[in-house]
């Protein structure tokens, strides 16, 4: 399988991002908000493959100290097949002179971003407005 990567948001296929989303039963990401969330981010990573996409991450960054990546995902279709690890790959090239590189993990996905050099971190902190979320990522 070829891989293409592709860093912007130029003529992207917006339903395709989200059918990659609903796949893996993301299914409250509208359209307006992928095209948001997407144009927002100034680090974007775009996997296709046979001219579908299939992977997505996104990322903000200073460009100095700090950056975070986002919503790394990968159509259930094509998962178990390294996309994700290419998309990991890409960020931490993009950022290998950024001081510190933070990443939320969904839950069940640690051990992959731990394999790829990620630590869990002393003094992360967060706050979540849906109180499932909360209920699932936070630590009381």
């Amino acid at each position: 399988m070829v891989l293409e990567i592709k860093n912007t948001i130029d003529d992207l296929k917006w339903e395709e991002i989200q059918e990659v989303y609903q796949s893996v039963g993301w299914n409250k990401h509208t359209i307006e908000i992928i095209q948001t969330v997407f144009k927002n981010s100034n680090e974007v990573c775009i996997i296709k493959t046979e001219g579908k996409i299939v992977g997505i991450g996104r990322a903000l960054s200073d460009g100095v100290f700090n950056a975070a990546i986002y919503d790394i995902v990968v159509h259930r279709d094509f998962q178990k097949l390294g996309i994700a690890k290419e998309i990991i790959h890409y960020f931490i090239e993009r950022f290998k002179n950024v001081s510190c590189v933070h990443l939320i993990s969904t839950t069940g996905n640690e051990g992959f971003y731990e394999k790829m050099g990620f630590k869990k971190t002393k003094t992360g902190m967060a706050r979540y407005l849906n109180s499932s979320l909360s209920n699932e990522y936070l630590v009381d």
